[in-house]
C-alpha cells in the first residue's frame, strides 16, 4: 500500500490517498476533487482550474500523468 497526498497530485491540501496501484490513488483524488468542487473550496477550485488548463493539451496531460505515476512507483510501501 502506498500513499500520496492531494498536494503531490497537484491539489491544494494534505489529504492522503492510499492504494495498491496508481489508478486507485487517482480515483480517490478525483472523488476528493469533486467533493471540494461541490463545496466551493476556493483553493481547490484554483488547483482544478490548473488541471483543466493542463487537460487542454494531450501531451502536457500525458507528461503530467507519467510524472505522477513515476512518483507513485518510486514511493516505498508503507
Amino acid at each position: 500500500m502506498k500513499t500520496m497526498t492531494c498536494t503531490q497530485l497537484g491539489g491544494a491540501c494534505d489529504k492522503a490517498f492510499k492504494g495498491e496501484n496508481f489508478e486507485d490513488i487517482i480515483e480517490q483524488s478525483k472523488q476528493h476533487g469533486m467533493e471540494m468542487f461541490m463545496a466551493g473550496d476556493t483553493v481547490h477550485l484554483e488547483a482544478i482550474g490548473e488541471m483543466q488548463k493542463l487537460m487542454q493539451t494531450p501531451q502536457a496531460m500525458q507528461s503530467w500523468f507519467e510524472g505522477k505515476k513515476k512518483l507513485f512507483e518510486d514511493l516505498h510501501q508503507g
